[in-house]
């Protein structure tokens, strides 16, 4: 009897010796959370992305939560948010009062455009919402949106923009024309938020980043990430209980002038972040061999399943790889297909239901017409996609799909 060969999940982290190694040497150390390994982490990312600075946190929700905080979003502004993106971006908007406008995408890449932005921007004035006052672009999958046009469309309405940038580690390139540069170094933007959830790119177990080259805004982030506190005796307001009577900070004394929240990534997980930074680039390397990989092998499905629609602008390294799949015309459900996949020892993942589709936001804001948002959800899969996956494993994904797909269409 054959021996059953091991699942293949959507996406999985890769963690080495030296991953574990650096972080048995943090729970070694006096240093468990609040220490060194955080401030090496962040710097090291600052580096990477090319932004001046780098603020870590919980998680990338904790991220965007923290960004809307910062940018003083709130109660009488609304922000644009695309349909297609995890819960997450759309409810940081909720976290702080603001309302969300949600914007249709390209329903062949998923993405944001300069056209579904202002026509976002054009139904909330007919409908007198809120002003919207940010955007949150999602660089879906890995691949970005077209940043320079967005920013400028943004400029003009005088609203920010906020990368949703958790997909995107490693990629470079923000627009038609544009000078490459990382994602993240916010030329474009006023802060780009970062997941390392195990499926990401790299790892930090949770935990996420957010990067700026404002250093008010940059300051902001680290005091609302840990309860609002400051004791940074300059920002004390309260100076009898904050200096004694020779004028001296009192070394006990903080201030809690706005409320924040406990949203410190430890020492644990920023040394595991940090190792696994040190392999973005192999990483990176075997995600865009594993992709164009893909590419060559499924071509031979078309036109049935094709690969998601690639930027031109952005050298993309690919968080998800994602397939279109006209179902009607391959004559099964999509629920089927990952059932028989699953069958086979397959994990797929649909990224994502549109957000406007969920109740809350369906009770709140009515339905809405997106039709690129729909389409691009009702023939969207995530293959298995890993830097551990081998050539094996993808012929396995592709001949299953094959297989599965034979004689139906």
């Amino acid at each position: 009897m054959a021996e059953a060969q091991p699942f293949l999940p959507y996406g999985r982290q890769q963690i080495d010796e030296d991953d574990i190694a650096a972080v048995a040497r943090v729970l070694r150390s006096d240093w468990l959370t609040g220490g060194p390994a955080v401030d090496a982490f962040e710097a090291e990312f600052a580096r990477i992305v090319a932004a001046p600075f780098a603020v870590a946190c919980a998680n990338g929700t904790a991220g965007l939560h923290l960004a809307a905080l910062a940018a003083r979003l709130g109660t009488g502004a609304s922000a644009v948010v695309p349909a297609v993106t995890f819960l997450a971006t759309a409810n940081c908007l909720r976290y702080v009062g603001a309302e969300v406008v949600f914007a249709d995408v390209d329903p062949a890449s998923g993405l944001l455009t300069p056209e579904t932005f202002e026509a976002a921007l054009a139904r909330a004035r007919k409908q007198g919402a809120a002003p919207v006052k940010a955007v949150l672009p999602v660089h879906l999958g890995g691949q970005t949106c077209d940043l320079v046009a967005i920013a400028e469309i943004a400029r003009r309405e005088g609203a920010i923009v906020i990368e949703d940038a958790c997909h995107a580690i490693g990629t470079s390139g923000v627009g038609p024309g544009a000078e490459s540069e990382p994602v993240g170094a916010c030329r474009n933007s006023a802060m780009a938020v970062f997941s390392f959830h195990p499926v990401k790119t790299v790892t930090s177990g949770e935990g996420g980043m957010v990067t700026t080259r404002d250093a008010e805004l940059a300051a902001r982030l680290r005091r609302l990430r840990s309860h609002g506190m400051t004791r940074e005796a300059d920002l004390f307001e309260i100076e009898a209980q904050g200096f004694g009577a020779d004028g001296s900070p009192n070394p006990w004394y903080y201030e809690m002038a706005e409320m924040g929240f406990n949203y410190r990534l430890p020492d644990i997980n920023c040394a595991l972040g940090l190792s696994q930074l040190a392999k973005l680039p192999r990483f990176a390397e075997r995600r865009r061999r594993l992709a164009a990989r893909y590419d060559s092998l499924l071509a031979r499905l078309a036109p049935v399943l094709r690969p998601v629609l690639r930027s031109q602008w952005c050298d993309p390294v690919l968080h998800l790889y994602a397939v279109l799949i006209d179902f009607a015309a391959a004559g099964i459900s999509r629920g089927a297909l990952m059932r028989a996949l699953a069958a086979r020892g397959i994990g797929s993942q649909v990224h994502y239901i549109p957000v406007h589709r969920q109740p809350y936001y369906r009770e709140r804001y009515g339905t809405l017409a997106l039709p690129g948002a729909d389409a691009y959800y009702e023939r969207c899969l995530s293959l298995p996609f890993f830097p551990a996956m081998t050539e094996a494993d993808q012929d396995r994904v592709v001949e299953a799909l094959d297989s599965i797909l034979a004689g139906r269409a």
